[in-house]
């Protein structure tokens, strides 16, 4: 197994440890919850930066990588919808874009096709990353308590941005690969 590999599963196995101090509640704790957060976001650019420079690019890590990105993100904000930190229409509106997404590279990859990650990708998965710390931050400076009208305001607002450049990124993905759902509309196996 690639190191690159192994840092991607290092960061999955952080999943359940992130959501068992986030879930735990308290500043300390979601301080925690933070910092493996961020940790887990660092080694999603380094896996693919180490795959890339040693050619440790497989076939494994390509299915992975993505995955355990999914995983984290879902895992964080459908914990902000358990805390009452966003709302569950947005978090869905996101999520349904991640399988749409992950739809359309699958029957495009079955037609011998490879959708790179575009801009707009890299854009929301950012976008996301940095959302979902400033969440984290604002609860750990609202002291972990119940949130002040400034910090749900916030955490509103980092959600509404969040779902705004999500629901960007899968409009740009599927104008720009439309064929493949037309074709597949028309024709039959």
């Amino acid at each position: 197994m690639t190191l690159a590999n192994k840092i991607t599963l290092a960061r999955i196995a952080l999943i359940p440890f992130f959501l068992g101090f986030a879930v735990a509640g308290g500043s300390g704790c979601t301080a925690v919850a933070l910092v493996l957060f961020i940790v887990a976001s660092v080694t999603d650019f380094l896996d693919g930066y180490i795959a890339r420079k040693y050619n440790q690019v497989t076939d494994f890590g390509k299915f992975v990588d993505p995955l355990a990105d999914k995983l984290m993100v879902c895992a964080a904000l459908l914990l902000f919808v358990e805390k009452g930190l966003m709302s569950g229409i947005l978090v869905f509106i996101i999520l349904a874009r991640e399988f749409i997404i992950t739809s359309l590279r699958t029957v495009a990859m079955g037609k011998g096709r490879v959708l790179a990650a575009s801009w707009t990708g890299k854009v929301k998965t950012c976008t996301q990353i940095v959302c979902i710390c400033l969440i984290f931050l604002c609860v750990i400076l609202e002291g972990g308590n119940e949130m002040s009208a400034f910090g749900s305001t916030f955490c509103t607002i980092a959600g509404w941005v969040m779902t705004l450049i999500t629901l960007y990124s899968g409009y740009d993905y599927m104008s720009k690969n439309w064929d493949i759902v037309a074709e597949g509309a028309t024709k039959s196996k």
